[in-house]
């Protein structure tokens, strides 16, 4: 199979051949990892029984993909990632916003996924083959996950979706297994060694798990959907089945892993740390699987991640193609992993990591959302690639290539976010209003969101000459 020569320039219509089917295979596939597993732990560690745990990570997806699956027909009708599309609202420059935003989304969890990954591959081969755990067997599993995931990323889209597909029956396998093999151990009640409730109290910490564990899932997506709508032509497949399918993808890639991992985590009794319950839990059977979980699955997913962080530095840097783009962040990427390993708290780090990111990502995506109502989804596919071919001019141009209201709409909206959170080594001060309860996404997008129609109220819509709204479809997911 070819590698993937498109970056984010517009796709033309007769290379638009994936469907729904295929967006909701992309979706399922690739979250079937240790990275979006462990997830599920967070509750469990933050105190909360197994009901608690369950019901805070429903609501967050629930919420978090009612605010992110709208995206998805972004792309869908400009052709390009979402970062780029934004450009529409925030200007051909302006959209550099949403890249950078997009950029260290993908990079956390890239790294992420090659940790958690990495470490559970180390544990098991410890148990099957005696492997020490020393710092040479950590960097040689990291950097074998890490050429992987570059080789996937590298070759494209085709190639991820092909493998999306065989890890969606695979890793469903796999979690079936893994139910039978923890679930001798299963408690429902609060694991004493995470030492009460985080927070101090009950639906704080609730709350907490709702946005660290649930809503954080689709926030993730904010910036990556594009990528692969992108691929769907709007002729011959409807908004609506876009959307459903989006819908479905997400809920069922993050639900299925997430509540496997909170499952596990009370199986193995996991209160402090998750690789190492994880792989001292297991069965002798269970090994192989598990090693299989913890290698492919996060091949998978990482390798999406390191896709997306390409685009995003080759939407910021025009001159690079996207394979050198791909290469350079998955250097940066493996220095986090490196960093995550040896420096930080596992829990401590993506806590903060996904609450940060979703104070900060939020009010780009509300922001992106209103522009996409306003226009009814019609767009300047030509005039958004303005800033990719070093030129100026074009309906997206604003000032100087810059919509400053709609900026500095997202930085208000990101500000209070920041303000608003409550992570584990901070607490802003805006918590006293809302009783201690991280309430950072909802004001960061309300604030973000109300500051943008409230400044560009009596704002004139760009005119749209060239961009015409595609005829609508009828298919079926």
């Amino acid at each position: 199979m070819p590698i993937e020569q498109r970056g984010v320039d517009t796709i033309p219509d007769e290379e638009r051949t994936s469907g729904p089917r295929d967006l909701v295979s992309i979706l399922l596939g690739s979250n079937l990892c240790l990275g979006v597993i462990i997830f599920g732990w967070l509750p469990p560690s933050f105190g909360l029984d197994w009901w608690s745990s369950v019901s805070s990570i429903v609501a967050g997806t629930v919420v978090g993909t009612a605010l992110t699956a709208p995206l998805a027909l972004v792309s869908l009708r400009t052709g390009t990632n979402l970062s780029t599309s934004s450009g529409a609202q925030f200007g051909v420059r302006g959209r550099l916003v949403g890249s950078v935003v997009g950029l260290l989304l993908a990079l956390g969890y890239t790294a992420l996924t090659v940790w958690i990954g990495g470490d559970v591959m180390v544990g098991v081969l410890g148990r099957l083959f005696g492997l020490r755990a020393d710092g040479l067997s950590y960097a040689v599993v990291y950097t074998v996950l890490a050429a992987a995931t570059v080789a996937g990323a590298v070759y494209g889209y085709r190639v991820l979706l092909s493998m999306s597909r065989a890890l969606s029956y695979g890793m469903s396998a796999l979690l079936v297994a893994g139910v039978f093999a923890y679930a001798p151990h299963f408690t429902t009640t609060e694991l004493p060694d995470a030492g009460g409730y985080l927070l101090g109290s009950y639906w704080p910490t609730w709350f907490l798990a709702a946005v660290a564990a649930g809503l954080s899932g689709p926030i993730a997506f904010i910036t990556l959907l594009g990528d692969y709508t992108r691929y769907i032509s709007p002729r011959r497949h409807s908004s609506r089945t876009v959307l459903h399918g989006t819908w479905l993808g997400l809920i069922a890639g993050l639900l299925v892993p997430q509540l496997f991992g909170t499952f596990t985590a009370y199986g193995a009794r996991a209160a402090l740390d998750y690789a190492g319950p994880l792989v001292s839990a297991s069965p002798t059977w269970y090994l192989i699987p598990l090693l299989l979980a913890a290698s492919a699955g996060s091949v998978g997913n990482a390798g999406l991640m390191l896709y997306s962080m390409g685009l995003d530095l080759d939407a910021i840097l025009p001159r690079a193609s996207r394979a050198r783009a791909t290469c350079a962040v998955a250097v940066v990427a493996m220095l986090c992993v490196f960093v995550g390993h040896y420096a930080w708290n596992a829990q401590s780090a993506m806590t903060s990591f996904v609450l940060l990111l979703t104070a900060i990502g939020t009010p780009w995506a509300v922001i992106t959302l209103i522009g996409f109502v306003r226009c009814r989804g019609i767009y300047d596919a030509d005039a958004l690639q303005v800033f990719n071919r070093r030129s100026r001019g074009g309906v997206y141009w604003y000032r100087a290539g810059w919509n400053v209201r709609a900026t500095a709409s997202w930085a208000l909206g990101a500000v209070v976010g920041l303000l608003a959170v409550s992570l584990p080594s901070y607490e802003g001060p805006l918590l006293s209003l809302t009783g201690g309860v991280d309430c950072s996404f909802i004001l960061s997008g309300l604030v973000g969101g109300a500051a943008y129609l409230a400044l560009t109220a009596k704002e004139a819509s760009p005119r749209i000459e060239t961009g015409q709204e595609p005829a609508r479809a009828e298919s079926r997911l």
